[in-house]
Formats: structure tokens, C-alpha cells, sequence
């Protein structure tokens, strides 16, 4: 079975393995002394560099992410970061080319570490199914996310069922805190999602939307416990 670029799968013997997962300023010209006396006022007051965040810094965000999920035999998969929602146009084309999309912005997510709800999302039938055996992860699995030389470990606490054919469930998915609208987040958390094509097709429900998603996904839920150096 082909599988997708960055996508390996290791025995489930080897789950409980532990896995290891600025500054643009500027100089302020300052006047040069002279052999006949110091700087002039003006050029000797000018101010120092400024004190905002650094412009070369990269958020957290928009940079490409590594996913390993030991209890499935994941290792490493590509989470490509996009402005949207989750599985829409862009993120679907990205889920099609078998790695993983992570939606930010207005109705997405924050970024791995950050507070917030960290959106993940990726095929389980389609493009060699990175997330096919998504729906085994139970309560404790470990979920190790490597982005800008950090791993973040999530564990998973739940399971929630997504219909997006409700916009009530669609932004109980998307929320800061996954299934609270509203709630403002205290903690980093962690949703992974994948459709729920062969229990709705199980179902007779065979509806899908313009991007052939199914109704229903099955979300996995975690939080962050720690993060370290990779």
C-alpha cells in the first residue's frame, strides 16, 4: 500500500517507547565623536532598538509541524499549517497529498504549545490513510508534536463526535476549548480529526459535502502535559 511522504509505521511493541518529541533589531544611529568635541544632542538621543517581537520570528502557527502518535505506529507525519477552517477547500487538497493539515485564523486553531485548541486533521481512507487506525487511540495516549525544535506531548482525555452538517457541532469542534463555545481557554489542547466514512456508510448515511467529506468525523482530544527540547 503506498503510504505518504513522511509516514512510517512502527510495531505497536514500540508504542510505550518514549519518543523525543530572532531577533531582527535594529542599531540605532548614534552620532560619531569628533576630534573637536562629542555627538550632536539630536543624534546622541535617538532612540534604541525597538522593544516589539522580533520581525524574523516564526509563529508558531504557520510553521510545518511533525506528528508522532506511538500507540498507532506514527511517526513523523507532515502537518501543513493554512488560514481556513477545518477540512475545507485548502486543507483538503492538503489532506489529499497524505499528510496533515492544521487550520488557523478566525475559525481555526492556535499552534502546538500554545493555549488554545491546536487543530489536526488528516485522511483515514483516501491517500494511504495516515489517520486510518485514529479512531484506537484510548484515554492516556501519548501525541508528540515536533515543530521549531520543541516536543510537545499531548495526552488524549476524550472522544467527541463532530456532524458537519450542524453548525452547533461544527463550532463545538473549533472552539479554544473543543466542545465549549465561548469558553475562554486556560490550558493547550490538542484535537484530532478524521472522517467517519465507514460507520456512516455502515449507517446508510452516504451523504457528503463539496469536498466528498462525510457527515460525521471522530475527534480525539488531548492536552498538553510537557514540553522539552527535541
Amino acid at each position: 500500500m503506498h503510504r505518504p511522504h513522511g509516514f512510517r509505521r512502527v510495531p505497536r511493541a514500540l508504542a510505550g517507547a518514549a519518543v523525543v518529541l530572532l531577533a531582527a533589531g535594529g542599531t540605532a544611529a548614534a552620532g560619531t565623536p569628533t576630534a573637536t568635541g562629542p555627538p550632536p544632542a539630536a543624534a546622541a538621543a535617538a532612540p534604541g532598538p525597538s522593544a516589539g517581537p522580533p520581525a524574523d520570528r516564526t509563529d508558531p502557527r504557520t510553521a510545518t509541524a511533525e506528528l508522532t502518535v506511538p500507540a498507532i505506529g506514527m511517526t513523523d507525519l507532515r502537518v501543513v499549517p493554512y488560514e481556513g477552517t477545518t477540512d475545507d477547500g485548502p486543507g483538503t487538497r492538503i489532506q489529499d497529498r497524505g499528510i496533515a493539515a492544521s487550520p488557523y485564523g478566525e475559525d481555526g486553531g492556535v499552534g502546538p504549545g500554545e493555549k488554545g485548541n491546536y487543530l489536526v486533521t488528516a485522511h483515514r481512507i483516501a491517500a494511504g490513510g495516515p489517520f486510518r487506525d485514529l479512531p484506537s487511540l484510548g484515554k492516556g495516549d501519548r501525541v508528540l508534536i515536533t515543530e521549531g525544535g520543541t516536543v510537545y506531548e499531548y495526552r488524549i482525555t476524550e472522544t467527541r463526535q463532530t456532524s458537519f452538517r450542524s453548525e452547533r457541532s461544527l463550532a463545538e469542534q473549533r472552539a479554544e476549548v473543543p466542545g465549549e463555545p465561548g469558553e475562554k481557554p486556560s490550558r493547550a489542547m490538542i484535537t484530532l480529526s478524521t472522517c467517519a466514512t465507514p460507520e456512516d456508510d455502515a449507517a446508510g448515511n452516504f451523504w457528503r459535502d463539496a469536498h466528498h467529506n462525510p457527515e460525521h468525523r471522530i475527534d480525539k482530544i488531548g492536552v498538553l502535559v510537557s514540553s522539552r527540547p527535541s
